[in-house]
């Protein structure tokens, strides 16, 4: 049976967080306007620095809970990595749909706002409650899968 549009990309973001180099989670994320997709990202560190796989995790030796102290860690997530990939290629996200295979952080959800993706359809959950008040203020839609 042919999937659904929202089941097709999903499947898509599952493939694209086989990349992350994040020993904790691996998370995967696509852009998309009008059924074509824009940019991809998955975590782990940016462009030429050397990532966990390579060197341990900072957070796991720190104890750092999931959903905290974002700023600990060389990781770039992967909803920041496909909105910088589009940046960096010069396409526009405005008015995109942003898929991801867990709930947006809320530094994510301030740079999806910002970005104006205008919609979110996630899988998995993450601990971080102002990102869904932040993202639904903004009026951004936003669709657990």
């Amino acid at each position: 049976m042919r999937p659904s549009w929202d089941e097709y990309f999903m499947d898509i973001v599952e493939l694209i967080k086989t990349r992350s180099t994040c020993l904790r989670r691996q998370v995967g994320a696509l852009i998309v306007k009008d059924k074509r997709i824009l940019a991809t990202g998955y975590n782990g560190a940016p462009t030429g620095c050397r990532h966990c796989e390579e060197i341990g995790c900072m957070r796991e030796e720190l104890n750092i809970p999931s959903g905290q102290r974002h700023e600990l860690c060389r990781a770039i997530h992967a909803e920041q990595n496909a909105i910088v990939q589009a940046a960096y290629s010069g396409t526009s996200v405005k008015d995109g749909t942003l898929y991801v295979t867990n709930q947006p952080c809320v530094l994510c959800a301030k740079m999806i706002i910002n970005a104006g993706i205008k919609k979110v359809v996630f899988k998995g959950d993450y601990p971080d409650e102002l990102s869904m008040e932040l993202l639904k203020e903004a009026g951004v839609r936003v669709v657990r899968f």
